[in-house]
């Protein structure tokens, strides 16, 4: 992007106007960014306006008497909850997964996604599926890295991941910050 011009100042015009500057990439180290691994536990991490990086796990089970959209209204409110605690989020990278293990996992993830993006579209977040080889190939070197190994990979990292589903959204961020979203 060309740097921004300013044109001459007219009469009356403040002596100092204000510097501009390109707006920052999603990525840079001034905007929130979220990386998800959705699922029953929703694994999480951000890395805030300040830079530093939290993550962690929300529980999406259903109550015993929850009905069947209980879950998807749960985790909308729960992003707008993060957005509103610690954004703008400016983006969001999730696991973009191909192949469940049950038909419940891939109904489950289906309604998780088709919320996650409705959130996004609402109010103009961008976000992107990250396919599971490249984030387990990035974190650990191989495309087929077993749960236990993500869990060492981000503790190697200097992480606590308290599961895989943690480990995971670690990796998707520390990702989407060190390639740039996958552009570098």
């Amino acid at each position: 992007m060309a740097d921004p011009t300013l044109t001459a100042a007219t009469a009356g015009a403040s002596p100092n106007p204000p510097v501009l500057r390109p707006v920052a990439a999603a990525t840079s180290p001034a905007r929130t960014i979220l990386a998800l691994d959705l699922g029953t536990t929703t694994g999480w991490a951000l890395r805030g306006l300040d830079g530093l990086i939290t993550s962690g796990t929300v529980s999406l089970r259903p109550g015993r008497f929850d009905g069947g959209g209980m879950r998807y209204l749960r985790f909308t409110n729960w992003l707008t909850e993060i957005d509103r605690l610690s954004g703008p989020i400016a983006a969001i990278w999730f696991e973009e997964v191909r192949r469940h293990a049950g038909t419940d996992a891939a109904h489950v993830y289906g309604g998780l996604m088709a919320s996650l993006t409705t959130w996004g579209e609402l109010r103009g977040v961008p976000y992107e599926g990250v396919p599971v080889g490249t984030i387990k190939k990035f974190l650990t070197g191989q495309g087929n890295a077993s749960k236990q190994a993500m869990i060492d990979a981000a503790r190697a990292r200097g992480y606590s991941p308290a599961d895989d589903n943690e480990a995971d959204a670690i990796a998707i961020l520390l990702w989407a910050i060190e390639t740039q979203g996958g552009l570098a």
